[in-house]
């Protein structure tokens, strides 16, 4: 009796955890969309659905989702086939190749907020080493974080540069795990350097590129909060203004908590409804060996 029970008394904790966690700050954010809240959180007022309303109706709701897509569909395409090109470099037993796969791998050591860091002093426009290069080489010297649409271009390069490392190890160990044969059995039938990366690696590394590009998504959408807060804070104008950064925004800075958990439930039944999307068509892609 102890042996069936004992397993689901060690889980408990674990349940605990996530209840208290996860899925009451679930519910409590979806009850919370349905009624406006006072500043101080002591008065709430049943409005329905009226905050889905005054979402869609304002347009810079409406332009953070807009920016949400494009800043999305960018860093996740970008960096899901630069990865895969620099894996294919690392993967060449070439001289100093530890010493590249260390310097690409450094990145992942970082936290989202340091990335942001460094990349806003590397664009500083007085004192940023991307001004300095660019002044000397082509006479010329941008406001990169303040200006349109500089400040999106900032954004994509400093994401897709903490993705990278992440991305790169998975589809470097991938790479490796292909079998010498089957490249060997594709250099005999006389495929061309280009159609084996696409036709054969490319492929054989599905299931990899599957796993990733929901992970991307994923990242895009909620870990990119801390770059674009030290990078842009929304900026200008909210022209960087996701739709995490807007549910922040509105949560915690204007204190309009009914609008920020109709945003945060909205936000979960778009990543809800990409995922089903994603598993139910893109998995006929994938080819596991």
């Amino acid at each position: 009796m102890i042996k069936k029970i004992l397993p689901y008394l060690l889980l408990i904790p674990t349940f605990v955890i996530i209840a208290l966690f996860i899925y009451y700050p679930a519910y409590e954010s979806f009850s919370s969309s349905f009624y406006r809240i006072s500043v101080f959180g002591n008065r709430k007022i049943f409005v329905g659905f009226q905050n889905y309303l005054n979402l869609f109706q304002d347009k810079d709701y409406i332009n953070a989702i807009s920016f949400t897509v494009v800043y999305t569909s960018i860093t996740v395409v970008a960096s899901i086939f630069i990865s895969f090109f620099l894996a294919l470099l690392l993967d060449q037993k070439v001289p100093g190749a530890r010493i590249y796969r260390t310097l690409i791998f450094a990145p992942y050591a970082v936290s989202h907020a340091v990335a942001g860091a460094l990349w806003s002093f590397l664009l500083n426009p007085v004192v940023g080493h991307v001004n300095y290069l660019s002044r000397i080489l082509f006479g010329i010297q941008t406001q990169w974080l303040t200006t349109r649409p500089y400040a999106a271009y900032s954004l994509f390069f400093a994401s897709i540069w903490k993705t990278l490392p992440f991305n790169v190890i998975f589809y470097l160990a991938a790479l490796q795990s292909i079998s010498s044969e089957v490249i060997e059995a594709s250099i005999i039938d006389g495929a061309s350097s280009w159609t084996r990366v696409w036709k054969v690696v490319f492929p054989l590394v599905s299931p990899i590129t599957f796993y990733l590009v929901i992970m991307s998504i994923i990242s895009s959408m909620f870990q990119s909060f801390a770059i674009i807060d030290v990078m842009t804070k929304g900026g200008p104008g909210g022209y960087t203004t996701n739709m995490i950064y807007k549910l922040f925004m509105d949560g915690f800075r204007f204190q309009k908590t009914g609008l920020a958990a109709a945003e945060n439930v909205i936000l979960f039944l778009i990543m809800m409804v990409v995922t089903v999307i994603y598993f139910t068509f893109a998995q006929k892609k994938v080819h596991y060996q």
